[in-house]
């Protein structure tokens, strides 16, 4: 729980300071509940598969990352948080190209990026086993390919203004990660989020330092973003 709150407080802030109110957004790679934990507004959220059912306010769609089935610049904002690892590197500039194809003004995509952050996930790999624990699904994809970095979005320079911050302390993450293989400290940490989340996100805020566990590259469309598209493909 509250990793997703790391993770995702700072692509909400994002959002808030590049589209406005009530802005169409697509969560590409969402699973069952994605922005919606935190985002109390309606969005469309698309994944291979859906492990349980789709909670509101999320839009589902069943499809790929590499295939979107919607039309150019129909979502003012797409998203993407925690995903780029999960696909094998040859294809990740395809996913990249098509979150910004559907993207009006700007996309958000945030990952696990560089060799240290790699090395942190093997060594929770080992915690995992030494206490006889099954690995998490996510957590054995991580092991499979190595993280991306920002040189990904070099080629998109062009058309695109291209920004980037690290996110998640990389030894805080580890401790957060470790902590949460265990339910009674995942539930005191569900039961903090959900009676302060303002003290929570001020205090994330300010564990956010380096170094990061994970990298936020903010991608900007430059000039007139157009008029937007029916995303009916």
């Amino acid at each position: 729980m509250l990793n997703r709150a790391v993770r995702y407080f700072p692509i909400l802030r994002q959002l808030r300071e590049h589209v406005h109110d009530g802005a169409s957004v697509l969560e590409v790679g969402s699973g069952a509940v994605g922005l919606g934990e935190f985002h109390a507004q309606r969005f469309v959220g698309c994944d291979v598969a859906f492990v349980a059912r789709p909670a509101a306010p999320m839009l589902p769609v069943l499809t790929t990352a590499t295939m979107l089935p919607f039309r150019d610049r129909c979502f003012d904002a797409v998203v993407a948080s925690d995903v780029l690892e999960h696909v094998p590197p040859e294809h990740r500039a395809a996913v990249v190209a098509e979150g910004l194809r559907v993207a009006r003004e700007v996309a958000i995509f945030g990952f696990p990026s560089g060799s240290q952050a790699f090395e942190y996930d093997l060594k929770l790999a080992k915690a995992y086993e030494a206490v006889q624990q099954e690995l998490p699904v996510w957590l054995q994809e991580h092991r499979q390919h190595p993280f991306p970095t920002e040189n990904l979005f070099q080629q998109v320079e062009g058309e695109w203004i291209v920004r980037s911050f690290g996110n998640d302390n990389l030894y805080f993450h580890y401790f957060m990660m470790r902590a949460e293989m265990y339910r009674v400290l995942n539930y005191s940490f569900r039961t903090l989020l959900g009676l302060l989340p303002k003290v929570v996100e001020v205090s994330l805020k300010y564990l956010d330092r380096a170094p990061y566990y994970r990298k936020i590259v903010v991608v900007k469309r430059r000039g007139a973003a157009g008029a937007r598209a029916n995303c009916q493909s």
